[in-house]
Order: C-alpha cells, then structure tokens, then sequence
C-alpha cells in the first residue's frame, strides 16, 4: 500500500511540473480599444500583418518579444507557422507593422501607451494597464484558448 502512494505521489508531482511549466500567453491591447474578442483567423491576420486597422480606424502595431525567444516557439508554431528563423526575417521586413520587445514589461509598456497596439505576453506579466482580448471567445485561462500549451 505504502507503494502505491509512492506511485501516486510521484505521478502527482510530475503532472503539477508539467502545469507549472506550461506555458500560457496572453494577447494584450491598450485599454482605450473597444475590441474585446477575436477570432483565431483575424489574430493571425493581424500578427502577420494582414489587417493593418482595428474596426474603429485606429491603426494596428503589433509588438512581440524575439521570435528566437523560448516563450514565442507557441506563437510562431500556433500563429505564425514559421521557424524562427523564418519569423525574424518576416518581422525585419515589416518593421512598420511589428516591433519588437526585450521584455513582457517592455511589450506591456509599449501597449499600455499606444493607441492601436497589440502585444503578446506571458499571463503572468499582466497589469491593469492592459486589456485581454478573448480569442474565440476564451480567455486564456479557459480551456481550448488558443495560446495555452507547453
């Protein structure tokens, strides 16, 4: 029996490593935008610089971290289908679309005081200052969103 909770336990401590280290992002605009949801098609239109305004006019910048990050290999597999080799040279040719940040803090920043940005962050960097869009009408807390993953 003794061994059985060994098991038990063991297998318990290794599915909550793997809950830590899942990662989880968070799509962020400036809490002036009256966008509250997107859907999964529109954000990889936007991240990949195909829409270039929201739906009040204002135009869209779109601000990430390097996409040679660790935290950005879910948005270039689940957004941009790209390696990251192929995402840096995506972004150096439309420098006038996509920025890019050497911290969450820096994306948060950048968002919180632009009218018209959109960031990619990790959830557990957010502040007040900052709006989460819904994609497909989820969060990222709930199941199914579409950044949630390891």
């Amino acid at each position: 029996m003794q061994n059985g909770r060994t098991i038990a336990l063991a297998m318990w401590m290794i599915a909550v490593s793997s809950l830590v280290h899942a990662k989880q992002l968070a799509i962020v605009t400036d809490t002036a935008n009256t966008t509250t949801n997107v859907s999964a098609v529109d954000l990889i239109k936007i991240i990949n610089v195909k829409i270039h305004n929201w739906p009040d006019g204002k135009p869209v910048t779109v601000i990430m971290r390097d996409p040679g990050a660790s935290d950005m290999q879910l948005v270039l597999h689940r957004i941009l289908n790209m390696t990251s080799e192929q995402a840096r040279a995506f972004v150096q040719a439309h420098k006038s679309g996509i920025m890019v940040a050497d911290s969450d803090d820096a994306v948060l920043r950048f968002v919180s005081s632009n009218p018209g940005a959109i960031g990619i962050v990790d959830l557990y960097s957010l502040t007040k200052n900052v709006n989460v869009l819904k994609i497909d009408g989820k969060l990222p807390v709930e199941h199914g969103y579409l950044l949630s993953g390891n």
